[in-house]
């Protein structure tokens, strides 16, 4: 490497190297300047200006060489799938395809890569690496297509679908709880819903995470939970721009808070162990107090839920006390 040689010979040794071990993250960026060097003169710029690389299948070879390379790395990502490395190396490579061949080849490259990730998230559904990988592709993908309409090419519901399945499938996938809540802003957005579509969308999404979170009320899996805080995150005095409802009334959001904990309670007979519960049931309370300056339930109730907390999660005991210090229980 130091010699500066951009040969076969070299790229087959840092091969081996990364067989052994994908870490080697100098090794990586050197095998990105053999590419380099051994790509032709040209890029996609000279298509667009009607013109060709030197070598009349320029773009042929440099098709050839992201090629090889992406089914180098299949092995690596079956045995390393949380390799940062291989995951960053692949994405170089993609990104050159934009960068030096014409832009339907390019495309038809990127469209593959869906394909494949949606492949190895059903062998891992949970990778986080392989959603974020997925996220890019996707982005890529309309940036490619993207014509005068902006959304003419969106993918949005689709992938919005995606994540309803991969959720279907499991429950615990945080990623695809999480890419939901990315997802659907601009869903909303696209769609140039209305108040009455996004008041359903609304009743919709809690229903999902409600026959999530019934199906084992006692689950400790902290997935659903968050998913769950987003959705209320929908009644906060001072809600976001790009939440669900922003322009909900006092009224109504009063009216879900109130619906909302009365399903937590009852919710609770037979999960008294579990502390998402109690910590949901004080952030709702803790809503409706800020919304008209009273509980929605009999402060004994409140004092009950914080002692219960500070007595199954004892490492935060001081964080409870605090509460209870600003509820006046």
């Amino acid at each position: 490497m130091r010699g500066g040689e951009y040969t076969d010979e070299v790229l087959h040794l840092t091969t081996k190297l990364l067989e052994v071990n994908p870490e080697y993250y100098t090794v990586w960026n050197h095998r990105r300047r053999l590419l380099r060097s051994f790509f032709p003169e040209g890029s996609r710029s000279d298509v667009d200006d009607g013109r060709t690389p030197d070598d009349a299948s320029g773009f042929d070879a440099v098709r050839r060489y992201i090629l090889d390379d992406l089914a180098f790395l299949l092995p690596l990502l079956r045995k390393f799938p949380k390799c940062y490395w291989i995951w960053n190396y692949r994405l170089w490579l993609l990104d050159e395809t934009i960068l030096r061949l014409p832009l339907i080849a390019a495309h038809e490259i990127w469209q593959k890569e869906l394909s494949l990730v949606g492949k190895m998230l059903s062998l891992d559904s949970r990778n986080f690496h392989g959603w974020g990988y997925r996220s890019k592709v996707v982005s890529t993908l309309e940036e490619i297509s993207t014509g005068a309409n902006p959304f003419s090419d969106s993918m949005t519901d689709a992938e919005f679908n995606y994540t309803t399945k991969m959720i279907q499938s499991n429950l615990s996938n945080f990623s695809a709880w999480h890419r939901r809540s990315k997802l659907i802003p601009r869903l909303l957005q696209e769609r140039n819903a209305s108040h009455a579509e996004r008041k359903s969308l609304l009743d919709k999404e809690f229903e999902l995470i409600q026959r999530a979170l019934w199906a084992d009320p006692d689950s400790k899996d902290q997935s659903l939970w968050f998913y769950h805080q987003y959705l209320i995150s929908n009644f906060e005095p001072s809600a976001s721009k790009d939440s669900i409802l922003p322009d909900l009334s006092v009224e109504d959001k009063l009216s879900y808070i109130h619906t909302q904990i009365t399903d937590l309670q009852d919710m609770l007979e037979g999960a008294e162990t579990c502390k998402w519960i109690y910590q949901r049931l004080l952030d709702l309370a803790l809503m409706s107090r800020a919304l008209n300056s009273d509980w929605p339930i009999p402060s004994s109730d409140v004092e009950s839920w914080i002692a219960n907390l500070a007595e199954l999660d004892p490492l935060r005991k001081g964080r409870w006390n605090d509460l209870r210090s600003q509820m006046d229980c």
